[in-house]
Order: C-alpha cells, then structure tokens, then sequence
C-alpha cells in the first residue's frame, strides 16, 4: 500500500458541498485533499445570479459565490488535484481513489460531491448541434442570441430562471413545457409571466431539433391534441433535470433508481466512511444552501468515523 498517496480524508468534487465539505474537514485539521476534474464551483458557474442564497439579500452572481467560497478554504490551505476519478476501491479499512491518469490515492473516509450534469432530450438533431444552437448553459451562450429567437425546454426553477436571463438577449423566448404548468417557485412564475418577451407553450414536447449547419426549427408534438408543428428558432437551451455523476460507483454504492446515491440524514451511504453530499445525493431540494449543508455534514460524519477508526 506504500505506493499510494495516503489521506484521512478524501473529496470528489469541487462544488458548494465539496468545498463546504473541504472547509469543516479543514478546520478539524484532518489531512484532505478535494479532487475536481474542472475549476471548483460546479452548476453555481452557469447560473448567472443567485438570489437565495442567504447574506447576500441583493443577489450575487454565481462565479463571485464560488469565488469566496474558494477564498475561504484558501485560507486554511487549499489541498486541491485537478483530475478525473475512474474509480473506487475498497481494501478495508481504505478507500482507493484511482484517477484517469493512474495516479491512486487512499484514505479511510470519503466524502462523494460529483454533483449531476444537465439531462439530454435524446432526440434527434440534439447531439449533432451541440455548440451550433443546442445549450445547456444561458449564462455561457445567451450573449450569442442577440436579437434572435430562442427555446427554452423545461418548467422548472432553472429553465424558468434562465428563460428570464435570455429576454436580456434574444427578442423572444419560448418557453416549452411537458405539462400545462410550471414546477418552479412561484416568484420566479410571476416574472416569467410578466415578462412580455416570454411566450408559453404547453402540453408539448420537443420530438426533433432541425438544421443542417445550425439550429433552424424545433418539431413540437403537443401531448393533449397529438398536433405536430414546427417552430422556428435560432437556438435551444435545455434544462429538463440532472444526470448524477456516479457511473464509477455502480455496483459499490447503493443507488436509487435514477442514479443518485442513497444517504441517511447524516449522509452516510450503506459503505462505513463513504459519505455522500450536495446534488449527488437522492433528495428532495437541490440547492446551493442544502449542498453546503451536506457538505458539512459529511465532513463533521468523516471526523467522528476517523475518531472511531484511531479508537478501535
């Protein structure tokens, strides 16, 4: 085992709940390394303002968030490896962390925080044009819809969220929903309604993204009359649920249906000193407050399961 980094501590992932997770583990002076593929701050870097956070009552962009989230870890010394994990072992009492490069690490606690990626449509015309029209991301690519048409595909807080960031940009949003209302915050409903660039349209579903170079049309299929139309856009932003990150951990962790690893309420997963936090967790609210609350939670978990490895 003497070939491996040793760690009392190890975090996957670099987004609120793992840099939350990095901060209290830190301050109980466990030796941690975070391990991220990307820059720290996961989905919080798409989002273009958040507002419910609590102590910043005017709002604030989602990059500046995670900025002083990062500062605050930095000050107790940042122990950060950017890489990809590609899997996990188990070798009672450690955990074997192997990254893509073959770099391997071992602690006797972990703390997962993979967060979930944007879900995909899965239709026709959507993985080809990707970049040509086809985002997941308003606050990356919105500036390039100046005065154009765009579509946003979701109902939720995100979707609704970012339909009302595009009216910044594009003369028009359509707004295309499964069902006949929205599932997000009614705060967030009433300024998409009052939003006279915003144009609802329900009951439908995107069956096909059309163009050839770029995106040109969406093939709409309302649920109720069973009508096929088609609806001229210049692009397509995407927000229909998230993917969790755990392809590494199937058949090591228990996982829900969906792919989101199961916890107790303090995120413990059915592995002794494998903790789970933030959006990779199967849960009710995914929200940058309750992943940081994970986060600290796992983290305060790990210390009280290391304390009870040095006792045994």
């Amino acid at each position: 085992m003497s070939d491996h980094q040793t760690y009392d501590l190890i975090i996957i992932g670099g987004g609120p709940a793992g840099l939350t997770a990095y901060l209290y583990a830190a301050r109980a002076r466990l030796n941690t390394v975070l391990i991220e593929k990307l820059s720290p701050g996961g989905q919080v870097l798409t989002s273009d303002w958040v507002e419910n956070y609590p102590g910043f009552p005017e709002g604030i962009a989602g990059w500046e968030l995670i900025e002083k989230f990062v500062a605050q870890v930095e000050r107790l010394g940042f122990n950060k490896i950017n890489a990809q994990v590609s899997n996990l072992l188990l070798q009672d009492p450690w955990k074997i962390i192997k990254l893509v490069d073959g770099t391997t690490l071992k602690s006797k606690a972990v703390v997962i925080a993979t967060g979930a990626a944007h879900r995909q449509l899965g239709i026709p015309g959507e993985r080809e044009l990707v970049g040509k029209g086809v985002s997941y991301c308003a606050t990356c690519d919105g500036p390039f819809f100046r005065d154009q048409v765009v579509a946003v595909v979701g109902g939720g807080n995100t979707a609704v969220q970012e339909a009302i960031f595009l009216t910044k940009f594009a003369r028009k949003v359509y707004v295309i929903h499964r069902r006949d209302q929205l599932r997000a915050q009614k705060i967030l409903q009433e300024r998409a309604f009052a939003n006279d660039k915003i144009t609802f349209i329900w009951n439908t579903v995107v069956e096909e993204i059309l163009g050839q170079e770029k995106v040109e049309a969406l093939r709409l299929k309302n649920r109720v009359t069973q009508e096929e139309t088609v609806l001229p856009v210049d692009g397509v932003f995407i927000f229909v649920g998230l993917v969790p990150q755990t392809a590494f951990l199937e058949g090591i962790l228990e996982l829900d249906e969906r792919g989101f690893i199961i916890t107790d309420a303090e995120m413990r997963t059915n592995i002794p000193g494998i903790f789970a936090a933030g959006d990779v967790r199967a849960k009710a609210c995914r929200q940058i407050v309750t992943a940081a609350g994970d986060g600290a939670t796992a983290a305060f978990m790990a210390e009280h399961y290391l304390s009870r490895q040095k006792k045994a």
